[in-house]
């Protein structure tokens, strides 16, 4: 029997600003609709969708900017607008809509990681303590009775930190869609590091650029490909010019499904040194073609989509040691082909269908437990 679902989410994947969050919703959504069920996304509106639409079987309701959509979702949901429901996945990204301050709908919150070190990067002292005095202290309070999806098993350490039940958190890792061509054999003859992302500070893909400085002379030829978009994009094309890397970055924006996959098949080495990451679906992207992926222990969730020394490198120390990996994985054609052999055959185990498989699961059980 189906299920009427609500996904409450502050973006969706046609915004310009989407990124992993937004993938995984849709993947596992349009996933849900194909087995059955009756799935509504409500978010924020933005120039590149109606306020109204249906994409792969999911109505996508946007109402808001990316600061009211969560109200507004809220009184969509408390004037019944939405129609009838089972089940509402509360997507928490810094902070969750609150839906039960709106309705009795069993809620699920979607979790892809704790925003602890992000509050301070992106806002001013006082918004970045009332961001997360939310986050740690009143959202785990007002779902102490519902139940938690994360991404990685580092991202349900943290839920557990802020004093969720672990009992309440199943982890539903993201998939891949092997479908897409993510082909080695496109690989470009001369050195390319890719990064690929939200254009968004806490990102720090200023780390890559620096590097890729350092790491010119050593490879002639060598070119960086910026794959993605966002507001913090006119700050990085800054940062370009003042390392002196201008000539030798790829800004590409925003760009399709089959072009990010071409672009991935183009490099070396996927350089990832985000400050934080629920997971890194861009390293099984990455890993899907072959590339061997360089990201920072310390971001948590890269600590399960990157086996370290098999599928691509860990980094303890700092932006010097994050430099040295990469530099390793260009220098040495073995080690990158290994590696590269490894991040594919482990990435295949991750597919949207078996991520689906157990979405699915938690919502019934919740529905169940009522």
């Amino acid at each position: 029997m189906g299920v009427r679902i609500a996904f409450l989410n502050w973006r969706d994947t046609a915004n310009q600003e989407g990124g992993g969050s937004e993938v995984y919703v849709h993947e596992i959504a349009r996933r849900l609709v194909a087995r059955g069920h009756e799935v509504t996304q409500v978010c924020a509106e933005h120039p590149h969708g109606g306020r109204l639409e249906v994409l792969d079987g999911v109505r996508i309701v946007r109402r808001g900017s990316k600061l009211t959509v969560y109200q507004k979702a809220r009184r969509l949901l408390r004037s019944g607008a939405l129609g009838p429901l089972d089940v509402i996945v509360d997507t928490q990204n810094g902070i969750p809509f609150f839906s039960p301050w709106a309705v009795s709908t069993p809620s699920v919150v979607l979790c892809h990681h704790v925003h602890r070190e992000q509050w301070p990067v992106v806002y001013d002292p006082i918004r970045a303590r009332i961001g997360w005095w939310i986050e740690s202290t009143l959202a785990p309070w007002v779902y102490r009775r519902h139940r938690y999806v994360a991404c990685s098993h580092a991202s349900a350490g943290e839920l557990a930190q802020l004093g969720v039940d672990p009992a309440r958190i199943t982890v539903v890792h993201p998939g891949v869609d092997p479908s897409i061509g993510y082909d080695p054999l496109d690989r470009d003859p001369k050195p390319r590091i890719a990064v690929m992302g939200r254009l968004v500070p806490h990102k720090r893909f200023e780390h890559v650029l620096r590097s890729a400085a350092q790491l010119r002379a050593r490879f002639p030829g060598l070119t960086v490909a910026v794959i993605g978009d966002g507001w913090w994009a006119d700050r990085l094309h800054a940062a370009a010019e003042e390392t002196g890397v201008a000539d030798i970055v790829d800004f590409t924006g925003h760009i399709s499904e089959m072009e990010k996959a071409r672009q991935l098949a183009r490099a070396w080495v996927m350089a990832l040194p985000s400050l934080k990451e629920g997971w890194g679906i861009v390293v099984i992207e990455a890993a899907m073609a072959g590339v061997p992926t360089v990201a920072y222990r310390a971001a948590g969730g890269v600590t399960e989509s990157i086996v370290d020394h098999q599928t691509g490198i860990l980094v303890d120390g700092g932006e010097a040691a994050f430099t040295r990996s990469i530099e390793l994985l260009l220098d040495d054609d073995a080690l990158r082909q290994q590696y590269g052999d490894a991040a594919r055959t482990y990435a295949e185990q991750f597919t949207w269908d078996r991520a689906a498989d157990a979405f699915e699961n938690v919502l019934r059980a919740h529905i169940a437990s009522g």
